[in-house]
Protein backbone atom coordinates (compact mmCIF):
# COMPACT_ATOMS: atom_id res chain seq x y z
CA UNK A 1 0.00 0.00 0.00
CA UNK A 2 1.44 3.01 -0.93
CA UNK A 3 0.52 6.60 1.48
CA UNK A 4 -1.70 8.19 -0.93
CA UNK A 5 -3.90 6.47 -3.65
CA UNK A 6 -2.45 6.13 -7.06
CA UNK A 7 -4.92 7.68 -9.47
CA UNK A 8 -8.29 5.79 -10.47
CA UNK A 9 -8.15 3.95 -13.99
CA UNK A 10 -9.74 6.16 -15.94
CA UNK A 11 -13.42 5.31 -16.63
CA UNK A 12 -14.59 3.57 -20.30
CA UNK A 13 -16.85 5.85 -22.41
CA UNK A 14 -18.57 3.48 -23.56
CA UNK A 15 -21.89 2.93 -22.03
CA UNK A 16 -24.76 0.93 -23.69
CA UNK A 17 -28.15 2.79 -23.38
CA UNK A 18 -29.71 0.25 -25.27
CA UNK A 19 -29.51 -2.75 -22.44
CA UNK A 20 -30.70 -2.34 -19.22
CA UNK A 21 -27.74 -2.49 -16.44
CA UNK A 22 -28.39 -3.69 -13.15
CA UNK A 23 -26.72 -1.09 -11.36
CA UNK A 24 -29.31 1.14 -12.91
CA UNK A 25 -32.31 0.00 -12.95
CA UNK A 26 -31.24 0.07 -9.17
CA UNK A 27 -30.53 3.39 -9.27
CA UNK A 28 -34.15 4.14 -10.63
CA UNK A 29 -35.75 1.71 -7.60
CA UNK A 30 -34.07 3.59 -4.88
CA UNK A 31 -35.41 7.05 -6.31
CA UNK A 32 -32.16 8.03 -8.15
CA UNK A 33 -31.79 9.91 -11.49
CA UNK A 34 -28.86 8.11 -12.66
CA UNK A 35 -30.83 5.76 -15.67
CA UNK A 36 -31.55 5.92 -19.27
CA UNK A 37 -35.28 5.15 -20.27
CA UNK A 38 -34.41 1.55 -21.07
CA UNK A 39 -33.33 0.73 -17.34
CA UNK A 40 -36.32 2.65 -16.00
CA UNK A 41 -38.70 0.94 -18.68
CA UNK A 42 -37.20 -2.78 -17.13
CA UNK A 43 -37.63 -1.45 -13.65
CA UNK A 44 -41.35 0.18 -13.82
CA UNK A 45 -42.24 -3.56 -15.94
CA UNK A 46 -40.55 -5.77 -13.35
CA UNK A 47 -42.55 -3.25 -10.32
CA UNK A 48 -45.48 -3.40 -12.21
CA UNK A 49 -45.96 -6.49 -14.00
CA UNK A 50 -43.83 -9.49 -12.56
CA UNK A 51 -42.44 -8.42 -8.93
CA UNK A 52 -44.68 -5.82 -7.11
CA UNK A 53 -42.37 -5.70 -4.10
CA UNK A 54 -38.71 -5.31 -5.82
CA UNK A 55 -38.84 -1.64 -4.88
CA UNK A 56 -38.95 -3.08 -1.40
CA UNK A 57 -36.19 -5.36 -2.00
CA UNK A 58 -33.98 -2.52 -3.02
CA UNK A 59 -34.49 -0.42 -0.22
CA UNK A 60 -34.17 -3.42 2.55
CA UNK A 61 -30.55 -4.30 0.72
CA UNK A 62 -29.52 -0.73 1.03
CA UNK A 63 -30.18 -0.21 4.51
CA UNK A 64 -28.68 -3.69 5.18
CA UNK A 65 -25.45 -1.87 3.67
CA UNK A 66 -25.78 0.65 6.35
CA UNK A 67 -26.46 -1.75 9.30
CA UNK A 68 -23.45 -3.99 7.81
CA UNK A 69 -20.49 -1.60 7.61
CA UNK A 70 -21.67 0.26 11.13
CA UNK A 71 -21.02 -3.37 13.00
CA UNK A 72 -17.87 -3.75 11.37
CA UNK A 73 -16.41 -0.43 11.81
CA UNK A 74 -17.79 -0.15 15.83
CA UNK A 75 -17.23 -3.71 16.98
CA UNK A 76 -14.58 -5.24 14.79
CA UNK A 77 -12.77 -1.79 14.19
CA UNK A 78 -12.78 -2.42 10.54
CA UNK A 79 -11.30 0.41 8.86
CA UNK A 80 -10.70 -1.24 5.10
CA UNK A 81 -13.48 -1.82 2.57
CA UNK A 82 -13.14 -3.15 -0.80
CA UNK A 83 -16.90 -3.09 -2.41
CA UNK A 84 -17.11 -4.72 -5.46
CA UNK A 85 -20.13 -3.89 -7.70
CA UNK A 86 -20.83 -0.71 -6.09
CA UNK A 87 -23.73 0.75 -7.48
CA UNK A 88 -24.37 4.07 -8.75
CA UNK A 89 -23.74 6.51 -5.29
CA UNK A 90 -26.67 7.10 -3.33
CA UNK A 91 -27.23 8.26 0.40
CA UNK A 92 -24.81 6.30 3.39
CA UNK A 93 -22.21 4.94 0.85
CA UNK A 94 -19.88 2.46 2.06
CA UNK A 95 -17.36 5.37 2.87
CA UNK A 96 -19.94 7.85 4.55
CA UNK A 97 -20.69 4.74 6.84
CA UNK A 98 -17.03 3.75 7.76
CA UNK A 99 -16.11 7.42 7.85
CA UNK A 100 -18.12 8.48 10.32
CA UNK A 101 -17.28 5.46 12.21
CA UNK A 102 -13.28 6.33 11.95
CA UNK A 103 -12.02 9.13 9.44
CA UNK A 104 -9.18 7.33 8.42
CA UNK A 105 -11.17 4.49 6.66
CA UNK A 106 -10.04 3.50 3.68
CA UNK A 107 -12.94 2.57 0.67
CA UNK A 108 -12.28 1.10 -2.66
CA UNK A 109 -15.22 0.80 -4.79
CA UNK A 110 -15.39 -1.90 -7.43
CA UNK A 111 -17.63 -2.02 -10.51
CA UNK A 112 -17.89 -2.71 -14.21
CA UNK A 113 -20.47 -0.11 -15.61
CA UNK A 114 -18.50 2.95 -16.66
CA UNK A 115 -21.23 5.06 -16.05
CA UNK A 116 -20.84 4.15 -12.17
CA UNK A 117 -17.15 5.06 -12.21
CA UNK A 118 -17.97 8.30 -13.64
CA UNK A 119 -20.25 9.22 -10.89
CA UNK A 120 -17.98 7.61 -8.40
CA UNK A 121 -15.06 9.82 -9.07
CA UNK A 122 -17.36 12.80 -9.11
CA UNK A 123 -19.80 12.32 -5.82
CA UNK A 124 -17.72 9.73 -3.83
CA UNK A 125 -15.14 12.24 -1.81
CA UNK A 126 -13.45 10.73 0.80
CA UNK A 127 -12.81 12.54 4.15
CA UNK A 128 -8.84 14.13 3.78
CA UNK A 129 -7.79 12.06 6.54
CA UNK A 130 -9.29 8.60 4.70
CA UNK A 131 -8.96 7.65 1.27
CA UNK A 132 -11.40 6.40 -1.68
CA UNK A 133 -10.23 4.80 -4.54
CA UNK A 134 -12.58 3.73 -7.80
CA UNK A 135 -11.91 0.50 -10.06
CA UNK A 136 -13.74 -0.34 -12.99
CA UNK A 137 -13.39 -4.21 -13.06
CA UNK A 138 -15.52 -7.10 -13.36
CA UNK A 139 -15.92 -9.68 -10.07
CA UNK A 140 -14.88 -12.50 -12.64
CA UNK A 141 -11.41 -11.01 -12.33
CA UNK A 142 -10.82 -11.34 -8.87
CA UNK A 143 -6.47 -10.66 -9.34
CA UNK A 144 -7.18 -7.72 -11.01
CA UNK A 145 -9.62 -6.35 -8.41
CA UNK A 146 -6.75 -7.04 -5.88
CA UNK A 147 -3.73 -5.41 -7.77
CA UNK A 148 -5.35 -2.45 -8.04
CA UNK A 149 -7.36 -2.39 -4.23
CA UNK A 150 -3.66 -3.47 -3.00
CA UNK A 151 -2.75 0.29 -4.46
CA UNK A 152 -5.22 2.05 -1.75
CA UNK A 153 -5.60 -0.74 0.59
CA UNK A 154 -3.06 -2.66 2.94
CA UNK A 155 -4.21 -6.04 2.32
CA UNK A 156 -2.61 -7.64 5.16
CA UNK A 157 -4.76 -6.01 7.32
CA UNK A 158 -8.20 -7.05 8.19
CA UNK A 159 -10.16 -5.83 5.28
CA UNK A 160 -14.17 -6.03 4.50
CA UNK A 161 -14.97 -7.41 1.29
CA UNK A 162 -18.38 -6.31 0.57
CA UNK A 163 -20.22 -8.26 -2.32
CA UNK A 164 -24.09 -6.53 -2.03
CA UNK A 165 -26.34 -7.79 -5.12
CA UNK A 166 -23.22 -9.14 -7.50
CA UNK A 167 -23.03 -12.36 -6.96
CA UNK A 168 -26.34 -13.20 -9.03
CA UNK A 169 -24.52 -11.76 -12.30
CA UNK A 170 -22.68 -15.26 -12.03
CA UNK A 171 -25.04 -17.63 -13.06
CA UNK A 172 -22.95 -20.93 -12.34
CA UNK A 173 -22.90 -21.72 -8.67
CA UNK A 174 -19.44 -23.11 -8.36
CA UNK A 175 -17.77 -20.71 -10.69
CA UNK A 176 -19.41 -17.94 -8.40
CA UNK A 177 -18.38 -19.93 -5.49
CA UNK A 178 -15.12 -19.84 -6.32
CA UNK A 179 -14.62 -16.41 -7.41
CA UNK A 180 -15.66 -15.61 -3.71
CA UNK A 181 -13.18 -17.94 -2.22
CA UNK A 182 -10.39 -16.15 -4.14
CA UNK A 183 -11.11 -12.77 -2.87
CA UNK A 184 -11.48 -13.91 0.73
CA UNK A 185 -8.47 -15.95 0.44
CA UNK A 186 -6.35 -12.84 -0.27
CA UNK A 187 -7.23 -11.45 2.78
CA UNK A 188 -6.03 -12.17 6.53
CA UNK A 189 -7.63 -13.56 9.34
CA UNK A 190 -9.80 -11.22 10.92
CA UNK A 191 -11.30 -10.01 7.73
CA UNK A 192 -14.95 -10.12 6.79
CA UNK A 193 -17.56 -11.06 3.98
CA UNK A 194 -20.61 -8.98 3.97
CA UNK A 195 -22.85 -10.08 1.65
CA UNK A 196 -26.57 -10.26 -0.23
CA UNK A 197 -28.27 -11.21 -2.98
CA UNK A 198 -31.18 -11.95 -4.32
CA UNK A 199 -33.58 -15.38 -3.49
CA UNK A 200 -36.41 -17.19 -4.51
CA UNK A 201 -37.86 -18.27 -1.45
CA UNK A 202 -40.50 -15.66 -0.40
CA UNK A 203 -42.38 -15.09 -3.30
CA UNK A 204 -41.27 -17.98 -5.27
CA UNK A 205 -44.21 -17.41 -8.14
CA UNK A 206 -43.12 -14.02 -8.88
CA UNK A 207 -39.29 -15.04 -8.78
CA UNK A 208 -40.26 -17.22 -11.36
CA UNK A 209 -41.55 -15.11 -13.87
CA UNK A 210 -38.55 -12.46 -13.73
CA UNK A 211 -36.57 -15.40 -14.41
CA UNK A 212 -38.26 -16.27 -16.99
CA UNK A 213 -37.95 -12.98 -18.11
CA UNK A 214 -34.51 -13.34 -18.36
CA UNK A 215 -34.33 -16.47 -20.35
CA UNK A 216 -36.30 -14.54 -22.66
CA UNK A 217 -33.76 -12.04 -22.44
CA UNK A 218 -36.24 -8.67 -21.23
CA UNK A 219 -34.12 -8.18 -18.39
CA UNK A 220 -30.49 -8.74 -17.12
CA UNK A 221 -28.90 -12.14 -16.72
CA UNK A 222 -29.44 -12.69 -12.86
CA UNK A 223 -29.76 -15.76 -11.17
CA UNK A 224 -31.87 -16.03 -7.90
CA UNK A 225 -30.79 -18.48 -5.07
CA UNK A 226 -32.01 -20.30 -2.75
CA UNK A 227 -31.29 -19.05 1.13
CA UNK A 228 -29.41 -22.21 1.19
CA UNK A 229 -27.01 -21.84 -1.79
CA UNK A 230 -26.74 -18.02 -0.44
CA UNK A 231 -25.74 -19.65 2.96
CA UNK A 232 -22.61 -21.31 1.01
CA UNK A 233 -20.93 -18.41 0.37
CA UNK A 234 -19.69 -17.98 3.29
CA UNK A 235 -17.96 -21.75 3.65
CA UNK A 236 -14.92 -21.81 5.79
CA UNK A 237 -15.69 -18.27 7.70
CA UNK A 238 -17.66 -17.54 10.93
CA UNK A 239 -21.08 -16.01 10.87
CA UNK A 240 -21.96 -13.40 13.02
CA UNK A 241 -25.72 -13.48 14.52
CA UNK A 242 -28.16 -13.54 13.49
CA UNK A 243 -26.74 -15.75 10.62
CA UNK A 244 -27.92 -15.47 7.28
CA UNK A 245 -31.37 -14.36 7.12
CA UNK A 246 -33.07 -12.00 5.01
CA UNK A 247 -31.89 -8.29 4.78
CA UNK A 248 -34.87 -7.04 5.70
CA UNK A 249 -33.98 -8.83 9.19
CA UNK A 250 -30.46 -8.56 9.96
CA UNK A 251 -29.49 -6.87 13.25
CA UNK A 252 -32.89 -4.75 12.52
CA UNK A 253 -32.19 -1.73 15.05
CA UNK A 254 -35.48 -1.15 16.77
CA UNK A 255 -37.79 -4.60 17.30
CA UNK A 256 -40.68 -2.49 18.77
CA UNK A 257 -43.06 -3.05 16.84
CA UNK A 258 -41.98 -6.58 15.53
CA UNK A 259 -39.66 -7.76 12.62
CA UNK A 260 -40.05 -6.00 9.50
CA UNK A 261 -41.46 -9.04 6.92
CA UNK A 262 -38.90 -11.09 5.02
CA UNK A 263 -37.91 -9.86 1.35
CA UNK A 264 -36.37 -11.79 -1.83
CA UNK A 265 -32.86 -10.87 -0.86
CA UNK A 266 -31.01 -12.72 1.98
CA UNK A 267 -27.83 -11.91 3.48
CA UNK A 268 -24.84 -12.81 5.99
CA UNK A 269 -21.80 -11.19 7.46
CA UNK A 270 -19.00 -13.85 8.73
CA UNK A 271 -15.36 -13.24 9.68
CA UNK A 272 -11.97 -15.21 8.83
CA UNK A 273 -10.90 -17.12 11.26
Amino acid sequence: MTDEPTPPRRPSTEIDTTTPHQARVWNFLLGGKDYYQVDRETAEHLEQHIYPGIKDIALHARAFLGRAVRYVAEEAEIRQYLDVGTGLPTADNTHDVAQRVDPTSRIVYVDNDPLVLVHAQALLASHPDGACDYIEADVRDPDAILTHAARTLDLTRPTALMLLGVMGTITDNDQAYALTRHLMAALPSGSYLILEDGTNTVKPKEAAEAANLVDEGQVYNYRLRTPEEITRFFDGLRLVDPGVVSVSQWRVESEVFGLPEKVDAYCGVAVKP
